[in-house]
């Protein structure tokens, strides 16, 4: 595996912002897999940071669900089971199918021609065999979508869950096949929120995470 670019800049935004974004990155990216160890020494050394700044950004992964701190051991990449993950996709269908409704009912023109383009943007990378920034092209097509919904509870509630479902993401789209059928489902999404018909959107967006999460769960051997 290549060597992961961890190291920081100590301008512009926070110190703690910044390792809190570099580790997020990587845990979602699968640079860290779940069930591995956070070894403080060698990350201190790889950001460039010290322990205390190391330390705060670790409690905030904490808080989101990202690292789980085991006794006498240190911190973890949170490892999430079958049935978390089958429940995760359970509350992620019911919000997400709402979000995109309200997106396609009361979204501005130009914001669903955004997510379109966000949408081609995904398929661009996919299919161009070099899909290491697959996750954060994802993210901006569920940003715009969370952006059209225009309420701020609910993109509350989705960002805490995409949080712990990025830990999954990387399992779902190994999935054979699985990343063609995503840029078709996506594409449906798109396109019933920019023809404004609600109910196609949150149909589609359900179907879309019903079956993300059979390939997580048959990633998992369910």
């Amino acid at each position: 595996m290549a060597e992961l670019d961890l190291r920081v800049s100590k301008r512009s935004a926070t110190l703690r912002g910044q390792v809190e974004e570099k580790l997020r990155a990587a845990i979602s990216s699968g640079g860290f897999v779940p069930g591995q160890r956070l070894i403080e020494r060698e990350l201190c050394e790889k950001l460039g940071v010290s322990r205390p700044s190391l330390r705060e950004a670790l409690r905030q992964l904490e808080a989101e669900g990202l690292v789980t701190l085991i006794p006498h051991r240190g911190p973890i990449v949170t490892t999430i089971d079958a049935e978390e993950a089958r429940q995760l996709y359970e509350l992620r269908s019911l919000i997400e199918g709402f979000a995109a409704e309200r997106c396609a009912q009361i979204a501005p023109r130009e914001l669903k021609l955004e997510l379109t383009e966000a949408v081609e943007e995904f398929a661009r990378v996919a299919t161009s065999g070099k899909a290491g920034n697959l996750i954060e092209t994802k993210s901006t097509i569920y940003d715009l979508l969370l952006e059209g919904a225009g309420n701020i509870f609910v993109r509350q509630t989705l960002e805490s869950l995409y949080n712990r479902i990025n830990l999954l993401r990387v399992t779902s789209m190994a999935q054979p096949g699985r990343l063609e059928h995503s840029i078709a489902e996506l594409r449906e999404i798109a396109a019933a929120i920019q023809s404004g018909d609600g109910s196609r959107a949150a149909a589609a967006c359900r179907l879309h995470v019903a079956n993300a999460a059979t390939a997580v769960l048959a990633g998992k051997g369910q």
